[in-house]
Formats: C-alpha cells, sequence, structure tokens
C-alpha cells in the first residue's frame, strides 16, 4: 500500500471531519498522479472474472476534492463556476496532444496517452484513462474514471458513462484496438475487450443480456459482476419481441444489443479508415 493510498483511505474515513488543509494536498497529489498515468481508478487484473480490479481509494481521493473544494469563479469569456479544486487541464505541443480548436475540455485529473487527438466539441472527466493513439470525436463524453485502452476511435456523440459513487463500482472499460460507434452509449461500468466494434447507436449497460448469434448464446452479467463483451465481438442494435401480456398483442418489440460476427480481415480493413486522418 502507499502512502499516498493510506492517506487518502485515512481521510476518507474521518469523511467530513477530516482535516481540510491534508485532504486538499492528498488530492492535489492524486490528481498529478492520475494526470501522468502512474496511478489509475481501475487497472487490469488477470486474476478478476473481468481482467480489471477497481481501485476503491482512487476514488475516494477524488472525492475529496469536491468535498474540500471551494466554488471559485472559473468564467473564461464564458460564465463558469466550479470547485477550485476541479481546473480544465492544459497541454503543450510537447505533450503530442491534438487538442483540435473548437471547444473541448479535459477536466484536471485525467490521463491523455502521447497521439489522443481530441476533435470538438468534446469532454473528458477527472479519472478517465485514454490510451496512446486513441481519438474523441465531436460531441462525445468520457465520463468519470472511465479506463479507456490505446488506438480507441470514440465516435461523434458516443457517450461513455462515468462512475465515482459507490466507490467500488467498476467504471465503463474499452480496452485497445476498440471502434465504438456514433451515438452509441456505454454504461454501468461494462467492459468492452479488445478489439471489439460496437455500432453505431448501440446501447450497453452492466445489467444489458447480449444476444451472440454467432455462438447460438445469450451473454449476462455473473452476480455482482458488469457485462462483458467478448474480444473482437462487433455488436449492433437489435430488438426482440416481447412474448407476454399486452406486449404481445400489441407487437411490441424491445431494444437489444446482438452479436451478428467476430472481426475479421473485412472489417480490420474498415477500421483502418481512420487512420488517413491522423
Amino acid at each position: 500500500m502507499s502512502s499516498l493510498q493510506s492517506t487518502i483511505e485515512a481521510l476518507a474515513a474521518e469523511s467530513g471531519n477530516a482535516d481540510r488543509a491534508k485532504a486538499r494536498a492528498a488530492f492535489d497529489e492524486l490528481k498529478a498522479a492520475l494526470e501522468k498515468g502512474t496511478v489509475r481508478s481501475a487497472e487490469p487484473d488477470a486474476s478478476s472474472p473481468t481482467g480489471w480490479r477497481v481501485n476503491t481509494w482512487v476514488k475516494q481521493g477524488i472525492l475529496l476534492g469536491f468535498r474540500f473544494g471551494d466554488i471559485v469563479d472559473q468564467s473564461a469569456g464564458l460564465p463558469f463556476y466550479d470547485k477550485d479544486t476541479q481546473t480544465v487541464q492544459r497541454f503543450s505541443a510537447a505533450s503530442n496532444i491534438r487538442i483540435v480548436p473548437g471547444g473541448s475540455a479535459v477536466r484536471g485529473g485525467a490521463h491523455l496517452g502521447r497521439g489522443v487527438i481530441c476533435v470538438p466539441p468534446m469532454y473528458i472527466n477527472i479519472g478517465a484513462y485514454l490510451g496512446e493513439g486513441s481519438l474523441v470525436d465531436s460531441h462525445a463524453l468520457v465520463g468519470s474514471c472511465a479506463q479507456i485502452g490505446a488506438r480507441v476511435h470514440i465516435s461523434a456523440a458516443a457517450q461513455i458513462g462515468g462512475v465515482l459513487e459507490p466507490v467500488g463500482a467498476m467504471p465503463v472499460i474499452v480496452e485497445d484496438d476498440v471502434l465504438v460507434g456514433g451515438n452509441t452509449g456505454i454504461y454501468e461500468g461494462a467492459v468492452i475487450k479488445q478489439r471489439a466494434v460496437i455500432a453505431a447507436g448501440t446501447v450497453l449497460t452492466g445489467s444489458t443480456p447480449v444476444y451472440d448469434l454467432v455462438n447460438g448464446s445469450i451473454i449476462k452479467p455473473a452476480a455482482g459482476q458488469p457485462l462483458v463483451i467478448p474480444k473482437g465481438a462487433v455488436v449492433v442494435p437489435g430488438a426482440r419481441a416481447v412474448t407476454v401480456g399486452a406486449g404481445k398483442e400489441w407487437g411490441l418489440s424491445l431494444s437489444t444489443p446482438v452479436i451478428v460476427k467476430y472481426r475479421d480481415d473485412k472489417t480490420d480493413a474498415r477500421t483502418e479508415l481512420e487512420k488517413w486522418i491522423r
């Protein structure tokens, strides 16, 4: 256990009675470590059923920053008022990160790897981690503590949900080389394994059943675990008929994600197109 972890856990246990100066100092240290990527709110763990482990203490530390911050004027042309502990992150050309002009924001305490591209307007929240070479397209959101791998394409208007409370909850995980289509929603700690393709308009939550046509099975979260989309799965929006009650009589159907194939050379060729803009 690191000294920062033990300090944050002790302060969190004291809740509102914690020493204000110590809490703010611990948060500042945590925020710097999150930005460097040396500390993460969740990290790979081969012994876990999902392949990931939540670092509860990191989210406890982020919450200290909210609890012990003061609302200040952060206006920059437009009026903004937020906790003084919650700042907008600044980059330089040496960071090798492209923040395209047009109204995007990356909150302090988020990590962006080298080669990340941010297309306006988009937003990346505190505790999020983006691996090298990933792209966040216009009107997309990467929520608090979401973990995004390397070379991930988050398409326009996609929503990657965030989570701070409960502190033990798994954040959304999107592993390396995943394509997240436009207007997609991934929420409640769903885990998207490497090289998966989530087609435009698909909505996945931590409790969503996914119908795997290739293997003739239904993927459901194990008890107390999030939904896990398999490696290389191609997931599209689908529908299933309502077979009970008035729903059957009215001919209703419910939306549901469907795995229609697993990634092959043809799929890879299509996703290669994004490299031309780099």
